[in-house]
């Protein structure tokens, strides 16, 4: 059960507590009276801020280090593409620009999923090719979207057409690491893009613009269930982490747009998979926006929908995040997110709550977050002894 961005900051404003501390949650504190252990994980390496590619394939047991994967690529698996070898895919958030250029909202004050279809449908009409390439666009949920580019001869990855931060312009994507023919036509390519698509909504309010991130073309990564021996099923809302999921061959059950739900479809799935990764995103998005009433609200909510969860317990239960989002950061932060981990196994740290304060203070210690999955599988007995 990830919670996305759970991770945060006691601030001095909030009696120096972080939005999980200061949320109430009766429904999880009972949890933990039952007897868990938790912790703190580190989702790359110390000091090293984790985008939510690499937060997740290290909760899926895959060292982001060894295994890097292009936001864009995931971002169009989750939305359904089928990318083909070669293909180069690009995640991509409308934004606002003033008159020079320079980008005042990365997300275009985040509206409305139907409005992101209405543009992404006037471009995908406007704009079917460029060169010999094929451009494929298609929305996502509120201002994201994305972009395919299908042609020979391209490969990524690219830096991103994004600064990252408003008052800046966009800036130029390029190749990264070795300069090849194929990267420098693909930065070409999307110049192109940008040249091309600008115009036609350059008079839209507040979506004037858009940034892409994460250009890329897809590798290889052995399946889930080949490194596990387990049936994964991911049940998420937003098409990233969708995207994540099908990366390492776990099957998408689609359909829930809210948590209840997505905790009622699991137990209707209880018996056809034996690993459920549940993804919530709330928690990151007001981490984003800076907003601790909202984030404690998000925690508040799925505590109050945990019982639905809980009425088929699974073997091994981890909740936890992909990173942490601290409020005053307003950003992913390198900051070990808290793990807590329950099974008839997992021991009792005999603490009171799940915060970050206890998580310090438990039996799981600091650990690389790749392993959580070697923990789960221990606590559900699948090893052997190791050695005499």
């Amino acid at each position: 059960m990830v919670l996305d961005g759970l991770g945060d900051l006691a601030t001095k404003g909030q009696n120096e507590l972080t939005p999980l501390e200061a949320a109430r949650t009766p429904n999880l504190d009972l949890l933990v009276l039952e007897g868990v252990a938790q912790g703190r994980m580190t989702p790359v390496a110390p000091g090293i801020t984790p985008g939510s590619g690499p937060g997740h394939l290290a909760l899926f047991g895959y060292d982001p280090l060894e295994f890097q994967v292009g936001r864009g690529v995931i971002e169009a698996l989750g939305l359904g593409l089928h990318l083909k070898a070669g293909d180069v895919a690009a995640r991509a958030n409308f934004c606002t620009l003033d008159g020079k250029g320079i980008v005042t909202d990365r997300r275009a004050g985040r509206i409305e999923t139907a409005v992101c279809e209405e543009l992404c449908d006037l471009l995908a009409k406007r704009i079917k090719k460029l060169g010999d390439a094929e451009v494929i666009i298609k929305a996502g949920k509120g201002h994201r979207f994305v972009v395919l580019f299908r042609g020979k001869g391209l490969e990524g990855p690219l830096t991103d057409a994004d600064p990252h931060r408003e008052g800046a312009p966009i800036p130029k994507a390029q190749p990264i690491g070795r300069k090849s023919a194929k990267a420098k036509k693909t930065a070409k390519l999307v110049a192109d893009f940008y040249k091309a698509a600008l115009p036609f909504i350059a008079k839209k309010k507040p979506a004037n613009g858009f940034l892409l991130r994460g250009i890329a073309h897809q590798p290889e990564i052995p399946s889930f269930e080949e490194r596990y021996r387990l049936k994964p099923a991911c049940i998420a809302v937003y098409p990233m982490y969708k995207g994540l999921a099908q990366l390492v061959g776990m099957t998408k059950l689609e359909g829930p747009q809210t948590l209840a739900a997505q905790f009622e479809r699991y137990l209707a799935e209880y018996d056809h998979y034996n690993f459920f990764f549940i993804h919530y995103k709330y928690t990151d998005m007001h981490g984003e926006d800076g907003n601790f009433e909202a984030k404690k609200k998000a925690i508040e909510d799925f505590d109050a929908a945990l019982p639905i969860l809980l009425r088929k317990k699974p073997d091994v239960l981890a909740i936890t995040g992909d990173h942490s989002t601290p409020c005053v950061m307003k950003a992913h932060s390198w900051h070990p997110q808290p793990v807590l981990l329950h099974s008839a196994l997992s021991g009792s740290d005999k603490l009171d709550r799940f915060t970050e304060t206890g998580a310090n203070m438990g039996s799981l210690g600091v650990f690389e977050a790749k392993y959580l999955i070697r923990l789960m599988q221990a606590n559900a007995k699948m090893f052997d002894k190791f050695g005499a």
